[in-house]
């Protein structure tokens, strides 16, 4: 692969001639990055598509390519790549459920708006997988149909299709109404009673862990189960009764909804997983009530969740704040916080509740200004970030709590180039500090130059367009691949560099 070309075509400083003149020595890679260059045109998408086959489906997404640049026939993955779209004609879809290729009649089933007789040819396929990829994507009607076909792949499809009606999944939770499935894919293949034992070593074995069948295709039925609760158009009282379920698999499922029932969230709350505390503890629907007892839940994860609960009461949070790791990231309450909550959070007694609201960047000047020169250097750190604060906070910062705000003053949307030399030469060197520098819309040569010296970082600075011209010529010979495209695609190198390094081709 030639990386510094592949850094080039996409490069968004490359002229339209230069591009034409790339398209005309492509190879697959340089194509795929040329597919995705917003400025390609219709004309040169052809050109492209006609000299490198494989660079024609991305074209086709991009919607860069149209039905009348397409031969079904001897491109079938660009149909299909239309298809998907909505951009191909209904003829290729009646020539494309008939193809050999099974994978392709699977991406077709995918598709939406087909005609009915398509439908209809799909849904009697002779490769099951065709039938339940239809089956996921389909409309309520064919879904409904689905719901009773003889072979269980089909309907745990129709069961995480969120088109299906609320009363055919509620009929495929319990099987009720419904005849019994005659075929799964673990009796396809194997005799039955089969376990798949995970450490399988056969080599053309690609059942799924756990996969088993006594003849009443139980695997595929519980994954049929986990598929409709986690459905968000399945009835809420339809699935409350798996919340004394044995399986472990579906009371998670169950705990992640948004529309449980009290009872069933009480039920959840003193479940012996973790894992199923933890993510009702996220969920929205647990009520006040029940959120105070998940508080004191022994498991730390299950307090963390807690804390990223929309609904948390504010007074609940501030205590987690003191007695769990939350982070720092800005929580969904901090977000919603009304201005007086954000004044009184502001000045908690607390620092880990002063660090929570800094991490908001729409806080009022006064209160922003004031955690800047908070004395706890985790709240100044992610304060720093914030827009607005003047250079000379931003030394401030740095002067009083040096290594442990670095990175936070350099990802300043606001800090000045000068601020950013001064950051870059900061002994210690701070790495994380060198990563905000380098993408930072700020930074000056000096600075770039400096975080060139780290090797992590070297691979971001060398796309930055204040690097000097000269420096971005040198990078094109770096040892590492990575660094090389990033300097080809630098928008500040030579037009004669670009020109030159297409005419050695």
């Amino acid at each position: 692969m030639n990386h510094v070309l592949c850094g080039l075509a996409a490069n968004v400083s490359l002229p339209s001639e230069l591009v034409d003149r790339l398209i005309a020595v492509a190879d697959a890679e340089i194509a795929a990055a040329l597919a995705h260059r917003a400025d390609l045109g219709h004309a040169q998408a052809r050109v492209l598509a006609s000299r490198v086959e494989e660079s024609a489906v991305s074209l086709a997404y991009a919607g860069l390519l149209t039905a009348a640049d397409v031969d079904p026939a001897t491109q079938p993955d660009v149909a299909l790549a239309l298809l998907a779209e909505r951009a191909g004609r209904p003829e290729w879809a009646r020539l494309l459920a008939e193809d050999p290729v099974v994978e392709r009649r699977q991406k077709l089933a995918a598709c939406s708006g087909l005609p009915p007789d398509v439908v209809e040819t799909l849904a009697t396929d002779s490769d099951v997988q065709v039938v339940a990829e239809l089956a996921l994507w389909t409309t309520p009607e064919t879904a409904t149909r689905f719901a009773a076909h003889p072979h269980a792949e089909v309907r745990r499809a129709v069961a995480a299709n969120e088109a299906t009606p609320p009363a055919v999944l509620a009929a495929l939770l319990t099987g009720d109404g419904l005849p019994p499935a005659q075929r799964c894919l673990v009796c396809d293949r194997e005799e039955t009673p089969f376990a798949h034992d995970p450490p399988c070593s056969r080599l053309d074995c690609d059942l799924p862990s756990g996969a088993s069948c006594d003849g009443s295709h139980e695997s595929t039925r519980h994954d049929m189960q986990q598929m409709a609760i986690r459905n968000p158009a399945t009835p809420a009282d339809s699935v409350a009764a798996f919340v004394g379920n044995p399986s472990l698999l579906l009371r998670w499922a169950l705990a992640g909804r948004p529309d449980l029932p009290s009872e069933v969230c009480a039920r959840l709350a003193v479940d012996s997983n973790p894992g199923v505390r933890g993510d009702l503890a996220g969920n929205p629907a647990t009520d006040e009530a029940l959120i105070r007892v998940l508080a004191t839940d022994r498991d730390h994860e299950v307090r963390r969740r807690l804390a990223h609960n929309p609904l948390i009461p504010l007074d609940l949070l501030t205590h987690l704040a003191g007695a769990t790791k939350i982070g720092a990231t800005l929580l969904p309450r901090i977000a919603s916080a009304s201005p007086d909550e954000v004044e009184e959070l502001s000045e908690s007694p607390n620092p880990a509740v002063r660090m929570l609201v800094a991490q908001r960047r729409d806080l009022p000047p006064a209160t922003r200004d004031a955690l800047a020169v908070d004395s706890d250097a985790k709240v100044v750190k992610s304060i720093a970030p914030h827009p607005g604060l003047s250079e000379g906070r931003l030394r401030t910062m740095l002067d009083r709590h040096g290594v442990r705000v670095v990175a936070g003053v350099a990802a300043n949307p606001d800090a000045t180039p000068a601020l950013l030399e001064d950051v870059a030469r900061h002994d210690p060197p701070v790495r994380k500090a060198f990563r905000e520098i380098a993408r930072h819309r700020n930074a000056s040569a000096p600075a770039l130059l400096a975080c060139l010296a780290d090797a992590r970082t070297r691979r971001v600075a060398a796309s930055h367009a204040e690097l000097p011209p000269s420096i971005i010529e040198e990078l094109l010979t770096d040892a590492d691949w990575q660094v090389r495209e990033a300097a080809a695609a630098n928008p500040s190198l030579p037009l004669a560099v670009m020109a030159d390094l297409i005419a050695r081709l």
